[in-house]
């Protein structure tokens, strides 16, 4: 039971730090509304350079926040499926708050107008 506590303990621990960034929050806010995007999505909806973004998600995927797949050349990432359910309602609660607000509306916004947005297996240019 002690180590079960302590593991809750360092996950939280993990988990807020994860959301101080804001680069980091947005990807995950993204990730919580759309299910899976492919790192060109994420640039162009946040307007960051893709070292930028794939460094945030690789932090992510470290703290097994986010998991991904390939595809080809691409690399498609999601809410990792076994976070936490107290991490999920954390990011839907966020997700709810942000969701008329900047910079997720306009990120949202960006992403919903992005040309030549991936479909299925095959992703932008």
């Amino acid at each position: 039971m002690i180590k079960h506590i302590l593991r809750v303990m360092l996950a939280t621990e993990e988990f807020f730090p994860a959301l101080a960034d804001t680069t980091r929050l947005r990807c995950l806010l993204l990730l919580a509304a759309e299910d899976e995007l492919c790192v060109c999505e994420l640039m162009h909806a946040l307007g960051e350079s893709q070292p930028k973004i794939s460094r945030h998600l690789a932090t992510l995927r470290e703290m097994n926040v986010v998991a991904d797949r390939r595809a080809g050349q691409w690399i498609y990432y999601r809410l990792h499926p076994e976070l936490p359910p107290w991490a999920r309602g954390v990011l839907q609660q966020a997700l709810k708050g942000a969701a008329k607000a900047k910079p997720h509306k306009t990120d949202l916004r960006a992403l919903k107008t992005m040309p030549n947005r991936p479909n299925g297996m095959r992703c932008c240019k």
